[in-house]
């Protein structure tokens, strides 16, 4: 069996060992060996000959086209320069078997001016789909007054108000791309990422790839999604197009594999949109710091509660611990993953906060001293007793939550009263829940004042989980930074700021009360009595 240190250690060089692969591997993905400029295997870009282009964006039902029938032109650029920017807003006619949950697709063409894109051999064409399907918000009201909020979006004659179905959704804007550098490749080692969007002609002895096109679905988010009415026959459409480098090209093609799996793997469109949001919302530099942050934040987790399990797990008395606190801070978990569950938060949020839940569940039952004795089919618990220096700890604990409960009930109560006469809900559970999580956001700081107090009446903070409290400090840390990058509610936001003031008070109460020794009142035996054991037993 490994120590404890052992087993961090290893964890660790673990960690180690996965951010130097995967710098590597973005190494790999950014960088391309260019051809040897002798070699017979070069494969030249078609660019670098300057053609006059015209891109051209074609809607259609249809999947598939071999001619100029059953098509709509939308937009024409003529004299098409890959160099300059634009974004220009068509509106776009919606097809009758598009109104009717059908699915309408863009083919955009990149073809030499003056031509047709279906009688020119050197044109490139790519298709994206314009509409998607996801089950629409639902409907918020005023549960005294039973007004609706005006966000609603109607659909059709409210012909169809099942809103746990998925219904059609206009995808608002289309983001092109063309990689733009006079990159020679190596035809022999071809990256499989590019190679796919490439397409090759013969032009005398050498290899000319056309331009590559390119389709931007990171931009597509769900913000910029509507809901396709029956009654709807035009639809904006906003079509943005600026150059790409083919570093940025490659990682952007793996960021959109990485999105597709996540959706394969059971993710919703609002799940992977929160990932598309890192990626797009953000500064490449910046997201690179990101990565590095997202994996400390990763094992900071771990050793939390792996730290957090094991003081837990040694535990067998709740000296110096408050009970009210261990309680109130389960209650605390609890709510907020429900909230997250109900705001249909992202699953990079709501599964560490389940997993937290489990822990703050199992750490009640510890606290409690329960022990369930199953009696056939039927569970029975039983609560343990408490020695006196317990009992001592517990009536701190108790006076400090009476003074407490003098404060924070009434501005609870003050506050769901406010939420339920001004604000709009889905349903009562959902006000109720939004109530409660409120309540912990806002006055969530003052369940810790238990453990604070008791920790003040005994002069001693030697009784907390120090290792685990210090890296769910870094993870504050870093939480702060999440909190600006990562889509979750504003009241979510807020709390991973009070957290910081938390801790810093308890640093402070273990600069005021450091731990005395030769202390064995309250633990059961002293630092200095297990390290002569020790040297005892050695």
């Amino acid at each position: 069996m490994l120590s404890r240190s052992s087993f961090t250690s290893l964890v660790v060089g673990v960690f180690v060992v996965y951010v130097v692969h995967t710098c590597w591997v973005m190494y790999g993905i950014v960088y391309t060996k260019p051809c040897d400029a002798h070699a017979e295997t070069c494969v030249r870009p078609y660019l670098a000959r300057r053609p006059k282009l015209q891109l051209s964006v074609y809607t259609t039902t249809r999947s598939s086209i071999s001619a100029e029938n059953s098509v709509d032109l939308v937009l024409n650029v003529e004299d098409f320069d890959v160099e300059r920017k634009f974004e220009r807003t068509v509106n776009v006619s919606v097809p009758k078997k598009t109104r009717n949950n059908g699915t309408l697709y863009a083919y955009i063409f990149l073809h030499h001016t003056g031509v047709l894109p279906w009688h020119d051999g050197k044109q490139v064409h790519i298709v994206s789909p314009l509409t998607t399907y996801m089950i629409p918000k639902p409907e918020e009201m005023n549960l005294i007054t039973g007004e609706t909020t005006t966000q609603q979006i109607e659909m059709g004659k409210k012909e169809n108000n099942a809103l746990d179905e998925p219904v059609s959704h206009w995808r608002s804007r289309l983001t092109l791309n063309v990689m733009v550098e006079d990159f020679v490749f190596d035809g022999s080692s071809l990256p499989a990422d590019v190679h796919r969007y490439m397409k090759m002609i013969q032009l005398g002895k050498s290899v000319h790839y056309l331009p590559i096109l390119f389709i931007d679905q990171l931009s597509n988010r769900v913000k910029d999604l509507m809901i396709i009415n029956r009654s709807t026959t035009e639809l904006p459409l906003t079509v943005s197009y600026d150059k790409i480098s083919l570093g940025k090209l490659r990682f952007w093609i793996h960021m959109q594999d990485a999105v597709y799996s996540l959706q394969q793997f059971g993710f919703s469109e609002k799940d992977a949109d929160e990932v598309k949001g890192i990626f797009v919302d953000t500064n490449l530099y910046f997201l690179a710091l990101t990565f590095f942050v997202a994996a400390f934040h990763l094992l900071f987790d771990f050793l939390a509660f792996k730290n957090d399990i094991s003081f837990w797990k040694k535990k067998k008395s709740m000296v110096g611990m408050s009970t009210k606190a261990v309680l109130w801070r389960c209650f605390s978990t609890v709510v907020i993953f429900l909230f997250l569950l109900d705001e249909q938060t992202s699953l990079l949020v709501l599964i560490p906060a389940g997993i937290g839940t489990l822990i703050e569940l199992w750490k009640v039952k510890k606290a409690l001293k329960i022990t369930i004795q199953w009696k056939g089919l039927k569970p029975e618990m039983k609560f343990g007793t408490y020695s006196e220096s317990e009992k001592k700890t517990e009536a701190y604990d108790t006076q400090a939550m009476k003074y407490l409960s003098y404060l924070l009930y009434p501005l609870c109560v003050g506050g769901a009263a406010y939420s339920l006469l001004n604000i709009k809900y889905k349903s009562w559970y959902s006000w109720l829940i939004n109530s409660f999580v409120n309540g912990v956001y806002a006055f969530g700081f003052l369940f810790m004042l238990p453990q604070l107090f008791v920790n003040y009446k005994l002069k001693s903070v030697a009784h907390l989980p120090w290792k685990a409290f210090t890296y769910k400090a870094f993870n504050t840390f870093i939480d702060d930074i999440f909190a600006f990058i990562i889509t979750m509610p504003t009241s979510h936001r807020l709390a991973c700021f009070r957290d910081d003031v938390v801790f810093l008070i308890y640093l402070y109460q273990r600069w005021l009360y450091p731990v005395d020794k030769s202390r064995v009142n309250e633990f059961g035996e002293s630092y200095e009595e297990k390290l002569k054991r020790k040297s005892h037993m050695d």
